[in-house]
Order: structure tokens, then C-alpha cells, then sequence
């Protein structure tokens, strides 16, 4: 069974894309950035909530590069990047602290944990209609050279005979991918999943 969150365009781009913006060590190193963007974006059109500044309705290009930049503060590049699921949570829960939105909460899914539990965390928050941001540390399976030492998002899951596929959202674009070798590293030092929890009747 394949589903799919209802996900947004930027322009011609699927979500943001880090080569936007105008600094170097952005571009380098803002995908946490644009995972929080991103899903401050997906979440405020489907949950509701003040997640966004008000230009993000019908945002464009340059709306994004200046939301990236006020989120910036939060999640800042450095050079060993938002290497730790805590640092992303304490990051971006400043910011959701700072606009006074608490209805968003989030909660670490550490990459040690078995990949059925991950299959069944990921499932659990695509079926909630919550995007599921991913730190993927390095990798010995080159075919996921793109995704080393990176935040990227899952936005859906295809439950096939041979495992678990998972929507992978970065650069702009999507790519299905399998999650169980995708999970399996071959390296101790892990990322892992931040799983988001949306409450009702939090501020207006």
C-alpha cells in the first residue's frame, strides 16, 4: 500500500532547495534549515497553526530565501553540521518558541533502533499526515552518496512484498527509495528520525 502527504511546490521546485540561498556555508550546509522550512510550510497549509511569516501563502523563491534566513539563527551552519537529532529539536523548538506556536512538539527516533521500528515509525506519522525529517550521517552504500550528512524529508511509504520504499524529499525534487538498506549505514556513529506531534487547540 503506497501513501503520499499532499507536499508543495516552491516555483517549479518540489519544496526548498539550499543552493538558493545566497551564502556559501548555506548552501553547504542549511539542508536542517530547509527541513524546518519545509516543514513549517506543509504543516501550517494542512494543520493550520502560525508556523510561517505571512508571505509564505503563495510563496515564491525569494519568500523562501527570506524565511531561510530568519530561521537561520536556529539551526546555523557549521562545520560539523546539525550532526545530532537533539541539536535539530532544541534548534527549531527555540524558533517555534520564539513565533509563541506550541501545538508542534517533536521527539527523537534514534538510527541505532531496529529498522522494523523505523518502518513502523515512519508509517505511523505519514498515516498522521506528518512529514518525517531524516539526519543521514555517512553511508558505505554509494547510491546514497546524495544524502550523506544531510537532513532530508520522508513524505510517504509504498509497503511492497520486498519492504518498505519511503518518499525522499530534498533538492528540490523526490526520490523513492528502500528504506531497510537505506537504514542500515554500515557505521556506529548514527542520525536518525525526529518525529513531529501536532496538537489541536494550542495557540491561535
Amino acid at each position: 500500500m503506497r501513501k503520499e502527504l499532499d507536499y508543495f511546490h516552491i516555483d517549479s521546485a518540489y519544496g526548498g532547495i539550499q543552493d538558493w540561498f545566497p551564502g556559501r556555508m548555506m548552501r553547504l550546509g542549511g539542508c536542517a534549515i530547509v527541513t524546518a522550512c519545509d516543514s513549517c510550510i506543509y504543516l501550517q497549509k494542512h494543520k493550520g497553526g502560525t508556523l510561517c511569516p505571512p508571505e509564505t501563502e503563495g510563496m515564491n523563491r525569494q519568500a523562501y530565501i527570506r524565511f531561510g534566513e530568519r530561521m537561520k539563527p536556529y539551526l546555523r551552519p557549521r562545520w560539523t553540521g546539525i550532526n545530532k537529532l537533539e541539536l535539530y529539536i532544541d534548534g527549531f523548538g527555540d524558533y517555534l518558541r520564539d513565533i509563541g506556536e506550541d501545538r508542534l512538539t517533536m521527539r527523537p527516533f534514534a538510527g541505532t533502533r531496529p529498522y522494523a521500528e523505523a518502518a513502523e515509525a515512519v508509517r505511523m506519522q505519514i498515516d498522521r499526515g506528518l512529514p518525517v525529517p531524516c539526519l543521514m550521517l555517512h553511508h558505505r552504500d554509494k547510491q546514497f552518496a546524495d544524502y550523506d550528512w544531510h537532513w532530508f524529508l520522508l513524505t510517504g511509504y509504498d509497503d511492497t512484498a520486498d519492504g518498505m520504499q519511503v518518499k525522499a524529499v530534498t533538492y528540490g525534487s523526490w526520490r523513492w527509495l528502500e528504506l531497510a538498506p537505506l537504514w542500515r549505514t554500515g557505521y556506529r556513529q548514527k542520525g536518525g528520525l525526529i518525529l513531529y506531534d501536532w496538537k489541536d487547540g494550542g495557540n491561535a
